[in-house]
């Protein structure tokens, strides 16, 4: 795993990456990681720049750079595109998610609202893919419930708990770890340590 990745998740998404520890396998762990890195480096864009336009334009350029991620061929010396390449080759990954999620961050800095499943329900369908190579449609209620809670919908969020876990139950236990964030929803407003201590009893439980 690139320690600069692994630190770049920590700092930006917490609890994703909190949950990503519970991911058994190494290497589907650092896969996991990286995807992890490719979302933040799209969410940080609107902090880094102030008008629309620059930010559309710096997602165009992660547009053009999936042609060489998805060929193979990875922008030397750019840890996130390197790891992504490696990454997509060995999961024998699709574009469109990745696609789809660029779509709605220029989408977003135009002032449309959160398309939760390109933003929410496609990675988290990815996340499972990786880690155990698994039909994603389990992860889909999870995604959801998740984007929920990151656009603040917390009652919508917890409503939709009970279907999310019910469908997490069909997943491969190694895919666990991609839906486990959506248990948040549970307290979403929990600090810290209490946020730590609910994703442990869910991953120790198997269960959201």
């Amino acid at each position: 795993m690139n320690p600069s990745l692994d630190e770049q998740v920590r700092a930006a998404d917490p609890d994703r990456w909190l949950s990503s520890r519970f991911a058994a396998d190494a290497q589907a762990r650092a896969d996991l990681v990286a995807l992890y890195a490719f979302e933040a480096e799209l969410l940080a864009i609107p902090t880094r720049v102030t008008q629309p336009l620059l930010a559309e334009m710096r997602y165009a350029w992660w547009r053009e750079q999936l042609d060489g991620v998805f060929a193979g061929v990875a922008r030397k010396g750019h840890p996130v595109l390197e790891a992504l390449t490696d990454m997509v080759a060995r999961r024998g990954l699709e574009r469109a998610p990745f696609e789809a999620l660029i779509e709605a961050h220029i989408g977003r800095v135009h002032g449309e609202a959160h398309d939760l499943d390109a933003f929410y329900v496609g990675p988290m369908q990815l996340a499972a893919r990786i880690l155990a190579a698994a039909e994603p449609g389990g992860a889909a209620p999870a995604g959801r419930v998740w984007g929920l809670v990151q656009t603040g919908r917390f009652d919508e969020a917890r409503a939709a708990l009970a279907e999310a876990a019910r469908a997490a139950r069909a997943l491969p236990v190694q895919a666990f770890p991609a839906v486990l964030p959506a248990t948040l929803a549970r307290r979403p407003g929990a600090g810290p340590l209490e946020k730590r201590m609910r994703l442990l009893w869910a991953a120790v439980r198997g269960r959201l």
